[in-house]
Parts: C-alpha cells; sequence; structure tokens
C-alpha cells in the first residue's frame, strides 16, 4: 500500500461521508504504507465532491443572522463546507508535490484526518437541527487558491495554511462571540464545536508554517520578503484586523510577521 496514492484516492471520492473515512483510516493506517518519490496520475477530476452545494460567486451567498434557526444552521452549514474543503485541500498537499521529505506527507494525512473529524462534528449538528451538508450555497475559494498554487509547493504552503486558514484563527473567536449571544442550547453546541477546530486549525497553521520556512531555507528565500512576494504574484486575499496575535503566535507567526500585519 502507497500512502500518496491512497491520499488522492481520498481526494477523487466525491461522497462526502467515504471521504472522510477514507482520510481517517489513512492517517491511523499510515505506518504500514510507502511512500512514493513521483505522484501518481489523477485519472479524475479534482477534487472529488458532491452535487450539492451549489457554488456561487462569494458575494452572492446569502447573509442570514445566527439569531433565527435557519440563519444559525446556515453559518454552520458554511463552516462545514471550509472543513469539507480542508479536507481536500491537505490530501492534495500529501498527493501533489514530490521531493519532500517523509514528514511532509505524514503531516498532510493528519492535517486531513483531524479536518474530517471537524466535518463529521459539524454535519452531525446539522442532522441535529434538520439540515444536511448541502442544503445551503456555498462559495469556492479555498479550492481556487489550491489550484493557483499547484505548481508551487513553496506558495501553497505560503497562502494556503499560513494565510487563509490563518485567517480562521482570526474568524473563530469573533463567531464564537456572536453564538453565545444567541443563546441558545444549539448554539452553545457550536461555540464547543470550534473550540475543538480553533486548537486543531492552530496546530494545521503551525505545520504551514514550518514546511514554508523548510522550503524558503532549502532554496535560499527569505521567508519575510518572499511571502510578500507570493501574495502580489498569486492575489491572495488581503488579511484585515482584528487579528488573534495569541493564537497566531502559537500557530508559529514570529513578531517580524506579526509587526507586518495591516493595522
Amino acid at each position: 500500500m502507497e500512502l500518496r496514492q491512497r491520499a488522492l484516492q481520498a481526494l477523487c471520492t466525491p461522497d462526502p461521508l467515504e471521504k472522510v473515512a477514507l482520510a481517517r483510516a489513512l492517517w491511523t493506517e499510515r505506518a504500514s504504507f510507502s511512500i512514493a518519490e513521483q505522484a501518481p496520475p489523477p485519472g479524475l477530476e479534482l477534487p472529488g465532491r458532491p452535487p450539492r452545494p451549489e457554488l456561487i460567486h462569494p458575494a452572492k451567498v446569502p447573509r442570514r443572522s445566527p439569531f433565527k434557526p435557519e440563519g444559525l444552521a446556515a453559518l454552520l452549514h458554511a463552516i462545514a463546507h471550509i472543513e469539507f474543503n480542508a479536507i481536500n485541500l491537505a490530501l492534495d498537499a500529501a498527493w501533489r508535490f514530490d521531493g519532500m521529505p517523509p514528514g511532509f506527507y505524514e503531516d498532510w494525512v493528519r492535517v486531513a484526518a483531524e479536518e474530517a473529524y471537524h466535518f463529521s462534528l459539524l454535519r452531525e449538528h446539522l442532522s441535529s437541527l434538520g439540515y444536511g451538508y448541502g442544503d445551503f450555497a456555498a462559495h469556492d475559494n479555498l479550492w481556487g487558491m489550491c489550484e493557483k498554487t499547484a505548481d508551487d509547493v513553496v506558495a501553497r504552503m505560503a497562502l494556503v495554511p499560513r494565510t487563509l486558514e490563518a485567517r480562521g484563527l482570526d474568524a473563530t473567536p469573533q463567531i464564537q462571540d456572536k453564538l453565545r449571544r444567541v443563546g441558545t442550547p444549539a448554539a452553545q453546541r457550536a461555540v464547543e464545536i470550534l473550540d475543538v477546530i480553533l486548537t486543531d486549525e492552530i496546530g494545521h497553521v503551525a505545520i504551514g508554517n514550518y514546511w514554508y520556512r523548510w522550503l524558503c531555507a532549502r532554496e535560499g528565500l527569505d521567508a519575510v520578503t518572499h511571502y510578500e512576494v507570493l501574495v502580489a504574484r498569486y492575489d491572495a486575499p488581503r488579511l484585515y484586523p482584528p487579528f488573534n496575535e495569541d493564537a497566531r503566535k502559537s500557530a508559529g507567526f514570529t513578531d517580524e510577521e506579526l509587526a507586518r500585519l495591516p493595522q
């Protein structure tokens, strides 16, 4: 059995429950797999995903109040969609990039398994509210950056985990504050799930930071200045305050990097 082939299999799987099972099994069984030097060819359209949710432009995704039951479900669905995409992003990293140490592939298999767990928590909570994954429209920004950086592992590490996913570190406490104001048992359960996600996501961003710096060192690049080059080259989303500086520090951002964040 070979780890990168199994990562590709999970990545190509359209059914969310099957994808979750494959991602978690891959992490559990990782020690029994070899790791190929070259990525196996995809063969199928990437990523595998169900026909729903409908994917629309971010500006067209309806805004709903979480103080109403449907609005709370829509918020949970939006986060579940992010986590579903995050499974695919981690699997893609484990499958796609040649020439990395074994620890790189193992790290991203671990991330995929944890994202699968997050998705399962949110999907189960949605189900308890009478909704399912796919019941609301969503956007595809996360996977879009994955496609942009498909040929550049340095850019992938810079702009997915330590940019897009790091934005989740900033946003989660604000979402939790709003949910606490909602005050219902369903909202409180969502706060608890987000606690789990935030703790794990700090680790995921830290993995991105580690491999970004490792790659910069290998290629003789200054990690701080090259990051700004990549942001411009790939038209990465603009960061904006407030920032969760404690979480970012725990995830490995340096004081210099934090000082460069927009005020």
